[in-house]
């Protein structure tokens, strides 16, 4: 009787064992809102084999972690895109994609045209499109009718009603109102430095239009809700949570496009479970996921059709921002090459230390 009791506990000993052994852990390294506990819900209902553990982080912070491990750690994270090939190039941190694994049918073309030019290396695909969003002029079109590019900003009609973020979103979008491609010009720091030179010189004598220099979304939602500004740059998330409170107030995509950024999926070098990887992001392309993920983020998806898959109170103010024209007319972040930050920095303290 031992010897049987003895037989049967070491036979259940190895089931549980087999049992943990096929259990696997997908380490998501991600950014607020896209990884919501209802979505995890789901998915582990459908992989109830696969348990999910939610990091999250940032641009910043994400390259910090997967560089310090040489890209181990975690097994999927959700880098902007202009934060993969100068990452890649200088620190091995992710592995090129299997595209064969992944419905890429379902994402907008535009999106992964995005890819090709901003997350390829050798012929390699390092990223695909999760969620974007943009960078444009919010505008009270009460009092602003007729704003629809970056110079306006600088148009003495609105002197001090004006507002700006000094970084370097105001120095891409005025490069483009002057005629000029910032981000080919990252490629001869000389020729892009020239270009700074005359950003430097158009908005220090902006400064008299300016109300002041917004640093939050809070700080830009108060100022327009008060009247004191008209017009400003601004995200369009902002822009789209203001158009809840007063339907003047609108996202303008500038003529020369509004300045887009795309958080993607890449697959970090040492990651450990590639299979439970491709799985979630094919999980959360779905149109259902969509909804949720743009519901708790407040970013759009990189699907087709996602603005209607976005909640109803969203959906609206999207809508009234983005036609075809000017989704075909975004312009999308680029890597950074290495100084280009520093030259930028210079440019803005510059503005921000003049006087009127």
């Amino acid at each position: 009787m031992n010897r049987v009791l003895k037989g049967l506990l070491a036979g259940a000993a190895i089931l549980c064992c087999a049992t943990a052994s096929q259990a696997e852990t997908l380490r998501l390294l991600t950014w607020g809102g896209y990884a919501p506990d209802a979505v995890v819900a789901l998915f582990k209902k459908k992989y109830p084999d696969i348990d999910v553990q939610v990091t999250l982080s940032n641009n910043e912070e994400m390259v910090a972690k997967l560089r310090a491990t040489g890209g181990a750690g975690f097994d999927l994270a959700q880098p902007s895109v202009s934060r993969i090939v100068a990452a890649q190039t200088e620190y091995g941190i992710y592995k090129p994609l299997d595209l064969s694994r992944i419905d890429t049918t379902v994402f907008r073309p535009e999106m992964m045209k995005a890819m090709e030019d901003n997350a390829k290396i050798d012929g390699k695909i390092y990223s695909v499109p999760h969620v974007w969003g943009t960078q444009g002029l919010i505008v009270d079109r009460s009092k602003a009718p007729d704003a629809k590019s970056w110079s306006d900003l600088c148009d003495p009609r609105y002197k001090g009603r004006v507002s700006m973020r000094l970084k370097r979103a105001i120095l891409l979008g005025m490069a483009f109102d002057m005629g000029k491609d910032p981000f080919k010009a990252y490629r001869d720091p000389a020729e892009y430095q020239k270009i700074l030179d005359a950003l430097t010189e158009k908005l220090i004598a902006c400064k008299a239009n300016v109300k002041t220099y917004w640093t939050g979304g809070d700080d830009l939602t108060r100022l327009m809700l008060s009247g004191e500004v008209v017009l400003s740059d601004a995200w369009d998330s902002t822009a789209f949570k203001l158009y809840g409170q007063n339907h003047n107030i609108v996202f303008v995509p500038p003529r020369t496009g509004a300045l887009a950024w795309i958080d993607t999926f890449s697959i970090p070098a040492k990651g450990e479970a590639d299979d439970a990887a491709y799985k979630w992001i094919n999980f959360v392309m779905q149109p259902e996921i969509v909804t949720l993920i743009s519901g708790s983020s407040g970013a759009i998806g990189a699907v087709k059709g996602a603005i209607e898959l976005m909640p109803a109170e969203s959906r609206a103010a999207v809508e009234a921002a983005f036609d075809e024209k000017a989704l075909a007319n975004l312009k999308f972040m680029p890597s950074v090459p290495a100084g280009i930050e520093d030259m930028e920095g210079k440019v803005l303290e510059r503005v921000k230390a003049a006087s009127n």
